[in-house]
């Protein structure tokens, strides 16, 4: 299957080699698979270098720089447009550092392969774990997926899952498209945008790196949900 993995990287140098390791690894059986490591001036240590380092090795990785990058959807969304451009029929997004498994990957392909064109880890769904989370962590990915599905009438186990899939076709669909959220409830803005795509639940174990929630990240999550929320109590619903 031709697919391609976007990552976006800060700061990664740590467990940069057994991460990207286990992702070569991962990747073996699937000869057209890429995977695009976008890196931008966040990151202040050897990110890019390796990055660099590891395409010289491996031709499946292609490093993205691109210091314009606002925030991490930004980062997101070069990485989609990249794989576009390169005409991969089907676009997962993770996590590098091992919050997400390179393991799940099946999954993700065997859920497209059955004609889904929207494919979301979860971890809420039987099957599903996270691991190494805070109370904090937890109480956020938890409490957010309810609030969303109370608030944007939608009914999906995780909401805030960073671990999804897409077909080319839906990633065109948003690739330009102004969206709202400039931190991780881009997630949730894009699985309420998406609702009416055909799409499915995997369950994955996800590793929390680390217990932090900026407080910037948490207003912008307020505000775009409230946002939608007014949109579809006026009968303005978004989608896409």
């Amino acid at each position: 299957m031709n697919f391609a993995l976007v990552l976006p990287l800060a700061n990664e140098e740590k467990d940069f080699q057994p991460f990207f390791g286990d992702l070569a690894d991962a990747l073996e059986p699937y000869p057209e698979a890429r995977a695009y490591l976008v890196v931008d001036h966040v990151s202040k240590d050897r990110t890019l270098e390796l990055c660099r380092e590891l395409a010289a090795q491996n031709h499946r990785f292609i490093p993205v720089f691109e210091p314009l990058n606002r925030n991490v959807v930004d980062a997101y969304l070069r990485g989609y447009r990249e794989a576009l451009s390169a005409g991969h029929s089907f676009i997962i997004e993770m996590d590098a550092g091992y919050s997400h498994d390179p393991a799940a990957i099946p999954q993700f392909l065997a859920a497209f392969a059955k004609g889904n064109s929207c494919v979301f880890g979860s971890r809420f769904t039987g099957g599903g774990s996270m691991r190494e989370a805070s109370l904090k962590r937890r109480f956020f990915s938890r409490g957010g997926t309810v609030l969303a599905n109370m608030l944007l009438g939608t009914r999906l186990k995780d909401m805030t899952s960073g671990y999804q899939g897409f077909s080319r076709e839906v990633v065109a669909t948003f690739a330009s498209y102004p969206l709202r959220s400039t931190a991780h409830f881009y997630q949730t803005e894009l699985r309420y945008l998406l609702r009416n795509h055909p799409g499915r639940e995997i369950p994955i174990t996800y590793r929390t790196p680390s217990p932090s929630v900026r407080a910037g990240a948490v207003l912008n999550s307020l505000e775009t949900l409230w946002y939608y929320f007014v949109k579809r109590a006026t009968g303005k619903s978004i989608s896409l």
